[in-house]
């Protein structure tokens, strides 16, 4: 395991640096957190906030999405349901190994 520095600096000297933070952040623990809580608190964990808006604004549009599909909330499909939470775990799985790789990669650089 590559060793990592005891105070990473960013070249503009005024906090850690961003590859710095993302190699000293588990990997397991990144991807646990996407798919336990969901919706990218991984991304929190790393710090990486871009990611994390881009996971927030994919399931903010996938709930407007299956919102505007169904105006009658009483007259609710069963197989809409599971197509709605299909695609959450979907993103969900998707952003934990995204997050699980980038924090090994940050390691092994």
């Amino acid at each position: 395991m590559p060793e990592l520095p005891t105070k990473p600096v960013s070249p503009i000297g005024n906090g850690p640096d961003r590859k710095a933070v993302l190699a000293a952040s588990t990997p397991w623990l990144g991807a646990l957190l996407n798919v336990l809580p969901g919706l990218g608190a991984g991304y929190l964990y790393q710090r990486r906030w871009r990611a994390w808006w881009i996971t927030t604004g994919l399931s903010s549009a996938w709930f407007l999405l299956g919102a505007l599909q169904q105006p009658d909330p009483a007259a609710i499909d069963p197989r809409s349901r599971l197509v709605g939470l299909g695609g959450l775990l979907l993103l969900a799985a998707v952003s934990a190994v995204e997050a699980f790789l980038a924090a090994r990669r940050a390691r092994m650089e």
